[in-house]
């Protein structure tokens, strides 16, 4: 049998363990969690938005209940109560439609903000490159300038 050494196996854990703890405290990782849980409450106020004040208003313009559902005549085994609830799936719809929106708004703004600091030099036009024959040619100027002023 071969003999463990368990120097080399606390070695191994410590990389391992230590991998992962540099992983979960990297910055990317930390924003994206903290993404998610912003997203999460951020989801419940679009949807409460959508259920207490635009399914209202709706309501109050067609003058027919939103959050309808129509009752399906032919149901598999014959049980009774099933229903299609098309205005339930319409909320979910404009709940996603919302915080798409938004989410593209957001992006934009933070987009902007990153090339706000990062301004390149595109608007200082490059100097244009001369060819040999162009050099040549100012400096047999040049010589003419100076052999006509003496």
């Amino acid at each position: 049998m071969k003999k463990i050494d368990n120097e080399k196996l606390k070695e191994k854990g410590k990389g391992f363990f230590g991998e992962f703890k540099s992983f979960v405290l990297r910055g990317n990782v930390m924003d994206m969690a903290i993404g998610v849980i912003i997203g999460g409450a951020f989801a419940t106020i679009v949807t409460a938005l959508t259920t207490d004040f635009i399914n209202p208003l709706i309501n109050s313009i067609g003058g027919a209940e939103f959050g309808g559902k129509i009752h399906l005549p032919w149901t598999p085994n014959g049980a009774e109560g099933q229903y299609l609830l098309w205005g339930d799936f319409l909320t979910a719809v404009i709940n996603f439609l919302i915080m798409a929106l938004i989410l593209f708004i957001m992006l934009k703004i933070v987009n902007k903000i990153v090339t706000v600091g990062k301004k390149k030099k595109e608007e200082e036009p490059a100097a244009p490159v001369k060819s040999d024959e162009t050099i040549l040619l100012e400096e047999i100027r040049d010589l003419l300038k100076k052999q006509n002023k003496k």
